[in-house]
């Protein structure tokens, strides 16, 4: 447990965490108005977020993944889809 020696610090602390926050709210506004800028322009924002996904994983893990959806739509392929 802290000691009220401690109170200075736990300032700081409790300030930094809170200017981070500040920052995460100003980066979240800015990548909202991009994807703002890209719908404007005609880009389809839903796609172009799942593209953004797919980029910051793993490659290996991503292509395991598309290996996996692509066998279960060939398997969902044979089957008569509901009306």
């Amino acid at each position: 447990m802290a000691t009220t020696g401690d109170n200075s610090q736990l300032k700081a602390i409790v300030g930094r965490i809170e200017q981070v926050e500040i920052e995460i709210k100003d980066l979240q506004t800015g990548r909202n108005e991009i994807y703002a800028e890209a719908k404007s322009n005609g880009h389809n924002v839903k796609a172009l977020k799942d593209a953004v996904r797919r980029r910051k994983a793993d490659a290996n893990k991503r292509a395991e993944h598309e290996a996996q959806v692509d066998l279960y739509m060939a398997a969902l392929a044979s089957l008569v889809r509901p009306s």
